[in-house]
């Protein structure tokens, strides 16, 4: 018998919410576990990554005390992303009041259904605030004996309206035939307009429903009129956007890609990727790769418009996975995450297009090997 799960909740836009900018886990994970300490109601997280360590630690005795204090704490984990969470400290999460859920659990009998996962980041707090991104609960993003290699990542708090449709989409997962855990409520149906707050939207994307994400990008790309400034942790994007990402820039947007240098976990990724940049850089594309650690972070910046979240935009993500990420519209956000990209730019090495036309043959080898291979696994997926 063949699964079929209800289509994708959709969200409209959104006005007066507050959306805070939140750069590497110096500054989210403290915000992070600060809310989980304060929370009185509820606390549900929905997250990939989740690795034994000193992170892991931090946010399991969290949750342990957010459930003896009676807060509803409901764990969402990808069966995949978690399996190197332990089993001591799986046991630590079974005390009363924490519901541990395990997305798309892996089976060989399930064959290409085990390639369905759940990549989204989401901590929702009290239905009064939410944190979205792209962080793990890993030592990777804050190692304690190696900070400097800690992987660089961006996040974004979320108050007002819109963190009603983070608690919608939440719940929909939970009921949906990859979890089947009991019903949750929402929440409240409405969070009154925040003062002075800025226009938001909730925007999701599943392998088997809603595009809605890739659309969304695309449509900004196309309609930007001063920059399109995007930094992802691998750049395999579908030819629609490689195409919109280059007419754009021919039409004198400002257009720029902040990507990974040699620090990354999937070096094979990087130089699949790599072999798009003479077509962008021909086109006008302004790329710069991040020297001091791994960029982790997926953030797009056009004109006034932000979007931060879980997507990392190359086909495998759109094809198969859970994604989402909140998009506001405000010139002083839009501000911000451009301060951001250029401190990222300084200690980044820009391509440059005649250098890169005469780089060594090993590089193009490994471009070509690699671009071959992700070409066969494209096809494959489909």
């Amino acid at each position: 018998m063949k699964f079929h799960p209800k289509l994708e909740p959709q969200f409209p836009w959104r006005e007066g919410n507050r959306v805070e900018l939140l750069v590497d886990a110096e500054m989210f994970f403290p915000a992070m576990l600060r809310a989980i300490y304060e929370a009185r109601d509820c606390v549900w997280l929905e997250m990939y990554l989740f690795e034994s360590g000193a992170v892991a630690d931090q946010f399991i005795d969290a949750f342990i005390d957010a459930a003896r204090r009676g807060v509803q704490v409901c764990l969402l984990l990808d069966d995949f992303g978690c399996r190197k969470l332990s089993q001591q400290d799986r046991g630590r999460l079974a005390v009363k009041g924490i519901a541990l859920a395990f997305y798309n659990p892996l089976h060989y009998g399930k064959w290409r259904r085990n390639l369905f996962r759940d990549h989204r980041k989401i901590l929702l707090v009290d239905h009064q605030a939410v944190f979205v991104g792209g962080t793990g609960l890993t030592d990777d993003f804050a190692p304690r004996l190696q900070p400097e290699l800690a992987w660089r990542e961006t996040m974004v708090r979320v108050e007002g309206p819109c963190v009603v449709d983070w608690a919608v989409l939440f719940a929909h997962t939970w009921g949906s035939g990859y979890v089947a855990r009991a019903p949750l409520r929402p929440g409240p149906q409405a969070i009154p307009a925040l003062p002075e707050g800025l226009r938001g939207r909730v925007v999701e994307t599943s392998a088997l429903s809603s595009q809605e994400l890739s659309r969304s990008l695309l449509n900004r790309i196309r309609l930007a009129q001063q920059n399109v400034w995007l930094t992802t942790a691998y750049f395999v994007p579908s030819i629609k956007i490689r195409r919109a990402l280059r007419k754009t820039a021919q039409r004198g947007v400002d257009v720029r890609l902040l990507l990974p240098g040699n620090r990354t976990d999937h070096p094979a990724v990087r130089h699949a990727g790599r072999r798009f940049y003479h077509g962008m850089l021909r086109a006008g594309v302004r790329i710069f790769e991040y020297q001091p650690r791994f960029i982790h972070a997926k953030v797009v910046v056009c004109d006034s418009w932000v979007s931060v979240g879980s997507s990392n935009i190359d086909r495998w993500n759109l094809r198969w996975n859970l994604e989402a990420n909140q998009e506001s519209v405000d010139h002083g956000l839009a501000q911000q995450a451009r301060e951001m990209f250029e401190r990222d730019f300084v200690v980044s090495e820009e391509i440059q297009f005649e250098a890169w036309r005469t780089r060594s043959w090993r590089s193009q080898i490994r471009e070509w090997f690699w671009g071959r291979i992700d070409e066969w696994v494209d096809r494959f997926s489909r």
